[in-house]
């Protein structure tokens, strides 16, 4: 199973070089990002509500 902490490093480097890439896709990008690390940060919460 990948761990969250190996993840959010890794969208955020894949982000940052697509900012740089389109950085008209700034607002975009941002908005997924962040929509990203709050999933990540709440699955484990989800995952043990369902248990």
């Amino acid at each position: 199973m990948i761990d969250i902490v190996y993840i959010q490093p890794l969208v955020a480097l894949i982000f940052g070089i697509l900012i740089l890439i389109v950085p008209r896709a700034l607002n975009y990008l941002i908005a997924i990002y962040l929509i990203l690390v709050g999933i990540m940060g709440l699955w484990p919460h989800f995952g043990h509500a369902l248990r």
